[in-house]
């Protein structure tokens, strides 16, 4: 490496150097054999092979197996902020390419795949939610705090405030605390806002509500639950906030169950279906729907939705995960008659593509019934997939008619 460097650096086992040369961003601790400089925490450093090569630059964590997340691999870069706001714009620009007008409710910031490892960042209405999981972008976040409501209101954007959700455990992993709440003194009055997405209005608590608030991961695959849902008699199970049972009540369903475990998850079903306008079509159930299925008779309904949590999240219990998918997907196609129609998805990275399909190839075959593939989905285009960062492809979703 021949560019005189101010960064501390790390030296990479062979193996390590393969991984990041095929693309993917991370390094773990077992594959660092030497550093040199002055570590701090969350400070940025180099990567270089065995040889000296320059493989690029990252943030350090102490804490994690993840000790460097790349942010970088031209040594030419200056991360200074001119750099964090020309990243943040690209990835402004690519919503707008990807989403069209469809921008007051989407994923701002993916992590890796916009070059922020370990940020989220969603936008509901006039604000946003952040989530900061990684300790260089904890160091960092109040300038990328501050360039964030200064590109989007360039653009036009009503930008009243940013919420953080960082009650979340895996933070622990970077030596971080837990907490949730305003960032900065600029921030609305209250943590409820709403939101309209595909025509149907939502009240959103960023401060309660699950992740940050809302799924929209899934936004177009609820319009492609829509398009068959005319007529029909669907059971949406773990609607959550009863977005897929929203959706199929507005695209003409004959009668809509939403069911969900959570009280209170129903309790903001219903009061979106109120919002709406839809509560004359809709009914809503607590229960677990491990014990709902069985109590049901083939023919009660004729489109099942199944969206559950994830059921694993981490390889260790991905066996365990296929067994509750068989489980749930076998009760369900039990239940559906000839000609009904079946919605199904996984949203762990850890339950392989491959896996799932296995999965239902099986629940199927006990059921005694064919599957005809409608549609094979993933999650929406501004949760972006890098195919050299395979934790970025998550969430599997089929539609199918059951023949």
């Amino acid at each position: 490496m021949k560019t005189e460097r101010v960064y501390p650096r790390f030296t990479i086992t062979r193996k390590g150097t393969q991984w990041v040369e095929q693309g993917h961003p991370w390094i773990y601790e077992g594959e660092i054999l030497a550093s040199q400089g002055e570590l701090q925490n969350g400070c940025l450093a180099d990567a270089v092979s065995e040889k000296g090569k320059y493989l690029g630059t990252g943030f350090y964590s102490q804490s994690s197996k993840i000790r460097l997340r790349l942010i970088s691999r031209n040594a030419n870069d200056s991360f200074d902020e001119a750099f964090w706001r020309r990243r943040i714009q690209y990835a402004w620009d690519y919503r707008k390419t990807v989403m069209g007008d469809d921008l007051s409710c989407c994923r701002v910031i993916f992590g890796e795949a916009d070059g922020f490892p370990g940020l989220t960042v969603d936008r509901f209405n006039d604000i946003l939610v952040a989530q900061t999981l990684s300790v260089g972008m904890e160091q960092i976040k109040p300038l990328l705090f501050r360039l964030l409501p200064e590109v989007l209101r360039a653009d036009g954007q009503q930008i009243a405030g940013i919420f953080e959700r960082n009650d979340v455990a895996i933070r622990s992993l970077e030596g971080l605390e837990q907490y949730k709440g305003w960032y900065g003194d600029e921030h609305p009055a209250s943590p409820v806002t709403e939101i309209v997405e595909n025509g149907i209005r939502y009240a959103v608590d960023v401060e309660n509500g699950q992740k940050t608030g809302f799924f929209l991961d899934q936004k177009y695959n609820r319009l492609a639950v829509a398009k068959l849902a005319k007529g029909r008699r669907v059971l949406d199970c773990f609607t959550h906030t009863g977005s897929f049972a929203l959706n199929a009540a507005l695209g003409g369903a004959e009668h809509v169950t939403a069911v969900d475990v959570s009280e209170s998850a129903i309790a903001m079903a219903r009061e979106n279906a109120r919002r709406n306008g839809l509560e004359d079509r809709m009914d809503f159930l607590a229960a677990d729907v491990f014990d709902l299925l069985p109590s049901l008779k083939r023919g009660d309904y004729d489109f099942i939705i199944l969206d559950p949590p994830a059921f694993t999240k981490s390889r260790k219990t991905v066996g365990r995960a296929e067994r509750g998918y068989k489980e749930i997907n076998l009760r369900a196609l039990k239940l559906l008659p000839r000609g009904g129609y079946f919605a199904t998805a996984s949203c762990s990275h850890f339950m392989p593509p491959e896996l799932f399909v296995k999965m239902l190839r099986s629940a199927a075959l006990d059921a005694g019934v064919e599957l005809r593939q409608i549609e094979a989905r993933q999650q929406a285009p501004d949760h972006p997939i890098l195919w050299n960062v395979p934790e970025t492809d998550y969430l599997k979703f089929y539609l199918f008619q059951v023949v």
